[in-house]
């Protein structure tokens, strides 16, 4: 079984160029370009290394619950998104269950469908109507196929479509009971203008999902959460190992959310910088898709070629979307706009000069 492609740095595709992580300017993943908050290194570097973490999340799910305002026994803390997604399917699917999966999107759904030997029905939003799902279609589907579990990423990864409160709640409701929808939010703290999705948990068969390493930049650390009802929570928790999160991993997280200012300061920087690089994108004829995200899908091509370019004669790295299914485009993370600078520059001469 192939294992899902991801954004970030490739440490032995640069060791095979002669570089190192340091000599790349990485636009492939999408996360807080501000970095982490100030205090998230002192607070790990308080953290007792000789004890053993705390299983239950205790004080950092504290620290969720006072700044989200639901209850600690509707969230639960995990070793990044992707732990939470592989626990939700070990949950929920069985050999031979159906899930459904709202794609083009982030590959560890079908891995951890996959896993379970689930049988997976995608509903595919097509290029041409702009990446967005005919709603009224996949609830029909929903209702047909009797799923055990669906994943909807909002906004969509790589797409960055954002679907409404009434599209979302129309998926939840076509499907059976003791089924879940599991709403990946990852990107939600960079969307301009989001709608309120916690009373969805009251629906019952709702799941959100969020991603401290996004909004605060602790990529390295794997560190996410989940909000459920509690008996969903505590269904999920049953597939999870002892000790799934670090000590300096809960330290971090329990700093970051007292910097809540910095999410908005990251969000404002994207909000920024991506409105001078989609401008600088049209006046290069390079065509992107409309995001409410914290990055943009292009067009480009032979999307394989120009990443290859980009990184070896410039040093910048993008993520190839032939894993999403689609290999003529590139997805861009928005950085700084002095970033995103550079990366026009790269691209306004890859279109003189041309690919290797």
């Amino acid at each position: 079984m192939a294992r899902p492609v991801h954004g970030g740095t490739n440490i032995a595709e640069l060791r095979s160029l002669g570089l190192r992580p340091e000599d790349v300017l990485d636009f492939s993943a999408s996360i807080n370009p501000l970095g982490a908050p100030h205090g998230v290194n002192q607070a790990m570097n308080c953290v007792d290394l000789t004890a053993y973490p705390d299983t239950e999340c205790t004080a950092l799910r504290d620290a969720l619950a006072e700044q989200i305002g639901v209850s600690t026994d509707k969230i639960l803390v995990g070793n990044g998104s992707t732990e939470l997604i592989h626990l939700t399917a070990r949950a929920f699917l069985g050999s031979g269950d159906r899930a459904v999966i709202f794609a083009p999107t982030f590959g560890e759904f079908k891995a951890a469908c996959d896993m379970q030997a689930a049988q997976v029905v995608s509903i595919v939003a097509a290029e041409d109507d702009g990446f967005r799902w005919n709603i009224a279609d996949a609830t029909k589907l929903i209702a047909e196929q009797s799923p055990s579990l669906v994943f909807l990423c909002n906004p969509n990864n790589p797409t960055g479509h954002y679907l409404t409160e009434e599209d979302v709640r129309q998926i939840a409701r076509a499907l059976p009971k003791d089924s879940l929808l599991l709403l990946d939010e990852a990107y939600l703290p960079f969307v301009d203008a989001p709608w309120n999705s916690l009373p969805l948990l009251d629906l019952g068969n709702v799941a959100l999902m969020r991603s401290m390493t996004k909004d605060y930049a602790l990529t390295a650390l794997r560190l996410g959460y989940m909000l459920a009802p509690p008996g969903v929570v505590e269904r999920i928790r049953a597939q999870q190992h002892s000790w799934s999160v670090n000590s300096p991993a809960q330290s971090a997280g329990i700093a970051a959310l007292a910097d809540p200012e910095h999410v908005e300061d990251g969000r404002k920087a994207v909000e920024a910088a991506k409105r001078y690089l989609i401008g600088e994108l049209d006046a290069l004829g390079i065509r992107d898709t409309p995001s409410a995200a914290n990055f943009v899908l292009v067009k480009v091509g032979d999307a394989r070629a120009l990443r290859q370019t980009l990184l070896k004669r410039h040093h910048i790295g993008v993520r190839d979307c032939a894993s999403f299914g689609l290999p003529k485009h590139i997805r861009i993370g928005i950085r700084t706009i002095d970033d995103c600078r550079r990366l026009v520059a790269a691209l306004r001469e890859i279109l003189e000069h041309g690919n290797e």
